[in-house]
């Protein structure tokens, strides 16, 4: 793998605010890391009884962004995977090509592990490792924003008033398509703001029409030069879903509010939760023949015309498991997907659903349609898309 340099120093001040290190910022990073309270404990996990302060200077002595991917984050991943789940796969990366920009549009449902995981099937591959978008929510201060950023990671904004919201989004925009198109360097961000937290993953106009606001004014040949590809991720075990549904049913009363640190929280839980089988599909990319037919529509239009070419590539790659037809025949009190789970599998999903619900609430049955939605919406989303 070449060695990386997000952005070169001539070409850098205008995204000083929301790139990520660059090469010559990597051995203070790691130095402020290696100084962390807590970094011991990220060691203890990914290497076990191991040698600490050798483990220590080892990291401290990382030049570039790729000596650090290579030599830890690689580690890292691997050993979330090994740890917390049944097997990862993945599947369509013949289909890329070495030394080209690409944009990779992806249903979201884990904070940090659905880009995480796809930079390890980058790499297995014979690929360049992604950038990252991040919310500036979890860009702070310390040790999580240096890793992130070490990590090929930029920030998004995602707050402030609606002027300041345009200008963000445009200096956004300017970014991940110089990276694209001058770079030739590979983006990866959610369809959506957030993670899904009903499991009906739909991309957002909005990010859509964060991405029009740099490069031509007709919609299609617009987007054509982002070169997007949809990207499917599929977990056995939903990551967080305690999380989700609480989220879910106190919103269905009054505007959610996270508590302090709930993001951080929610970034532990997702590595440390069991996950059962892991599937990335990188799927077929957007054509410029699809693509022309936005520059016949009016603006929204379009932007809905090319949010459902990306779901219905999302929703025809999805992975899905025995919980996806388990949760489907529950909430809809049929059989029809019953050859298609065991006794067994069928016993194991109700057994982890009633004791998660059961944990902070007595009044099941509300929680239980919201549970099962989260495993049944990929399904239905899927027989939608293929006409059942």
């Amino acid at each position: 793998m070449d060695i990386y340099t997000p952005t070169p120093p001539d070409a850098s001040s205008q995204w000083d605010d929301i790139r990520p290190f660059r090469d010559d910022e990597i051995p203070a990073a790691m130095q402020r890391i290696a100084k962390d309270k807590d970094f011991p404990k990220v060691i203890d996990y990914i290497y076990g009884d191991t040698d600490l302060p050798s483990k220590i200077r080892e990291f401290s002595q990382f030049r570039t962004v790729s000596q650090f991917q290579i030599g830890f984050m690689f580690d890292a991943i691997n050993a979330i995977v090994r740890k917390t789940t049944d097997g990862f796969t993945y599947s369509g990366f013949e289909n890329l090509e070495k030394g080209k920009g690409y944009l990779f549009v992806s249903n979201h449902r884990d904070i940090l592990l659905d880009a995480a995981l796809l930079q390890i099937a980058l790499y297995n591959n014979g690929l360049d490792c992604s950038e990252i978008t991040f919310g500036n929510n979890l860009m702070q201060p310390g040790i999580v924003s240096d890793f992130g950023k070490s990590n090929r990671m930029f920030k998004v904004v995602r707050n402030g008033s609606s002027k300041n919201f345009y200008q963000t989004s445009l200096h956004l925009s300017s970014y991940i398509r110089y990276v694209l198109t001058e770079r030739n360097t590979s983006v990866w961000i959610a369809q959506r703001n957030g993670r899904t937290k009903d499991g009906d993953d739909r991309t957002s106009q909005t990010v859509l029409k964060m991405f029009s606001l740099s490069g031509e004014k007709k919609i299609g040949r617009n987007f054509s030069r982002l070169n997007i590809v949809p990207m499917a991720i599929s977990y056995e075990w939903e990551t967080c879903i305690a999380q989700k549904i609480r989220e879910l049913y106190l919103a269905k009363e009054h505007p959610y509010i996270k508590d302090k640190g709930e993001d951080f929280r929610s970034i532990i839980e997702g590595i440390l939760s069991p996950k059962g089988k892991v599937h990335i599909q990188m799927c077929r990319p957007l054509t410029a023949e699809e693509l022309a037919a936005a520059d016949e529509m009016d603006r929204n239009e379009a932007l809905s015309y090319i949010a459902s070419l990306i779901d219905s590539r999302i929703y025809s790659n999805y992975r899905l498991f025995h919980n996806n037809y388990i949760a489907y025949d529950m909430l809809y009190n049929t059989y029809r997907f019953a050859d298609l789970y065991s006794e067994e599998e069928l016993k194991k999903f109700s057994d982890v659903m009633h004791s998660m619900l059961s944990r902070w609430s007595d009044s099941l049955l509300p929680l239980m349609e919201l549970y099962l939605k989260v495993y049944s919406n990929p399904l239905v989303n899927a027989m939608t898309v293929n006409h059942e």
